[in-house]
């Protein structure tokens, strides 16, 4: 019952959106993902996904792609990112497929960890930050702790954090993120977003007591990565 994480999958099973467009390993990205999960993921094992999951804009669109993560192995734990304009309501989103579960202000367990998490924003602090930008990461900032408050109210000690945006800026500075994390003692941080270049600058490996995977699908030549 191993636990493996990948983000950005980008599908579009619906939509005209061919990803090669961002470059030659994007082609067909998608039979490679499926090819090397099937040959490492068992029914028994847990697969979280950090967001941007489908291109669709609506949800009736973007069943399409939901259906084609649903028929892969093992259970999966979903966050949002910040394409998936399909996200429906949360209870909606939990009544779809019973091997796919929906973080939005809640969590689930796998063993003896809470998976726990939320979309996430631009990372602070930032020359570039608008008021508009503050008040959408103060909105994350309240979801991830709702989610966290949830689990250690049901008896949970242990925090694993799906979010889909890096917690700290290129420079690596504490963030309000970041110190929610240390405040909860989150052991692993499971993150997307950045893609290509961006890549090298961002936060991998063990900080301040939290381990940090980037988890990028074109990152880890979509190949989910194993974190238990």
């Amino acid at each position: 019952m191993s636990l493996y994480a990948i983000s950005d999958l980008h599908l579009a099973f619906n939509e005209d959106k061919p990803m090669d467009i961002f470059g030659e390993k994007w082609f067909m990205h998608h039979k490679r993902i499926k090819e090397n999960w099937e040959n490492k993921i068992t029914k028994d094992d847990t697969v979280l996904i950090a967001g941007d999951i489908s291109w669709s804009m609506k949800i009736e669109e973007g069943l399409h792609d939901l259906e084609w993560i649903h028929n892969l192995k093992g259970r999966k734990i979903l966050i949002k990112g910040n394409h998936d304009y399909w996200w429906s309501s949360i209870n909606k989103l939990n009544k779809l497929y019973e091997d796919m579960n929906f973080i939005q202000n809640n969590f689930f367990v796998y063993e003896n960890y809470a998976i726990c998490g939320t979309r996430g924003w631009n990372p602070k602090p930032s020359d570039n930050f608008t008021a508009h930008d503050e008040k959408i990461y103060r909105r994350e900032l309240i979801r991830l702790r709702l989610s966290l408050d949830a689990a250690k109210k049901a008896g949970m000690e242990k925090f694993i954090v799906m979010l889909h945006y890096p917690a700290t800026n290129d420079k690596f500075e504490d963030s309000p993120i970041t110190e929610l994390l240390k405040e909860y003692n989150v052991e692993k941080v499971i993150y997307g977003h950045l893609h290509g270049i961006s890549t090298t600058r961002s936060l991998e490996g063990l900080r301040d007591g939290v381990e940090y995977y980037l988890t990028s699908c074109d990152h880890i030549n979509f190949d989910p990565v194993k974190i238990i």
